[in-house]
C-alpha cells in the first residue's frame, strides 16, 4: 500500500514539475514576446494540435511501429549473436569488430544507402533502427550470458547437461537483467533510428512532419512533433520497465524499488 502511494506521489511530483516549466515557458514567451518563428508559447503549440490531431496521431503510429519493429528484431537479432559470441572465440572477434566498426558510422550517411538497396518504404527505416538498437542489445546480453557462477556451470556438466540445456537454463534467465538494460537502453535508439530513416526518405512518420514543418519555416508544427517524440519515447522506455517488473519480480533491483516505496 504504501510502495502505491509512493508511486502515485511520485507522479504528482513529477506532473508539478511539469506544469511548472510549461507555465514557465509560457510565462517567458509572454513576458520578453519573442517572435513566434523562433519560440512559440505552448498554448499555441496546443491550439495546433488540437487543429489537426489525426493528422498527428497517425504520424505518430507510423513512427511507432517503425520503432516497435526496429527493436524487436534488434532483440531477436542482438541475442542471437550474443549467443554465438559467447559460445566462440573466432565468432567474437569478427562479430565485434563488425559491430563496432558499424556503431562508429554516423547512421545519416549511411541511411542514403538503405535506400537505394530498399526503397522508400519503411524497409530502410527498420534497418536503421536496428543498426542504432543492436549493439547495446548484444554487449548487455554478452555481459549477462559470461556473469555465471561457475559453480552452477561446473554442476550441470557434471551431471551431463547440454550446452543448450545450459544456456536456456542457467546462462539465459542470469541474462535476463543486463538484457533489459540493454532493451531499455535500445527502444530509445530505435526511436532514433526511425526518426533519421524518415528524415532521409520519409513520407510518414513525425521525422516527416519536422522535415515538411521546417520547410513552411512552421515552428510550432515542429515543436508539437518534437513533444509527441518526446512523449513517445518516455511511454516506449517505461513500458520496457514494466515488462522487466513483470519477468523479474526477484532480482534485486526490483526488490530494492520495492523497499524503498515501503520506506
Amino acid at each position: 500500500m504504501m510502495g502505491m502511494w509512493s508511486g502515485s506521489a511520485g507522479l504528482r511530483g513529477t506532473l508539478a514539475v511539469l506544469i511548472a516549466v510549461i507555465g514557465g515557458w509560457e510565462g517567458a514567451v509572454w513576458v520578453f514576446q519573442p517572435p513566434i518563428i523562433i519560440l512559440p508559447p505552448p498554448s499555441r503549440i496546443w491550439v495546433d494540435f488540437l487543429e489537426a490531431p489525426s493528422y498527428f496521431l497517425r504520424h505518430t503510429w507510423y513512427t511507432t511501429s517503425t520503432t516497435l519493429a526496429g527493436f524487436a528484431l534488434s532483440v531477436v537479432l542482438g541475442v542471437g549473436l550474443a549467443v554465438l559470441i559467447v559460445n566462440s572465440r573466432l565468432l567474437e572477434r569478427i562479430i565485434y569488430t563488425v559491430l563496432v566498426a558499424l556503431n562508429s558510422l554516423p547512421k545519416v550517411a549511411l541511411a542514403p544507402l538503405f535506400v537505394i538497396w530498399m526503397g522508400t518504404g519503411i524497409e530502410p527505416k527498420i534497418a536503421i533502427a536496428v543498426m542504432l538498437a543492436i549493439f547495446s542489445i548484444v554487449v548487455d546480453t554478452v555481459l549477462g550470458l559470461r556473469s555465471v557462477d561457475p559453480d552452477a556451470i561446473a554442476l550441470a556438466r557434471v551431471n551431463h547437461a547440454s550446452p543448450l540445456k545450459i544456456l536456456i537454463k542457467i546462462r539465459f534467465p542470469n541474462a535476463l537483467p543486463s538484457l533489459f538494460v540493454g532493451m531499455k537502453i535500445a527502444i530509445s535508439f530505435a526511436l532514433v533510428g526511425a526518426i533519421v530513416g524518415e528524415f532521409v526518405a520519409g513520407s510518414a512518420g513525425l521525422g516527416f512532419v519536422i522535415l515538411t514543418a521546417q520547410g513552411q519555416f512552421d515552428t510550432s508544427r515542429v515543436f508539437v512533433a518534437l513533444v509527441l517524440l518526446g512523449v513517445l519515447g518516455t511511454l516506449l522506455f517505461y513500458i520496457v520497465e514494466a515488462v522487466e517488473r513483470l519477468v523479474l519480480p526477484w532480482h534485486v533491483s526490483q526488490r530494492a524499488v520495492a523497499g524503498h516505496g515501503g520506506h
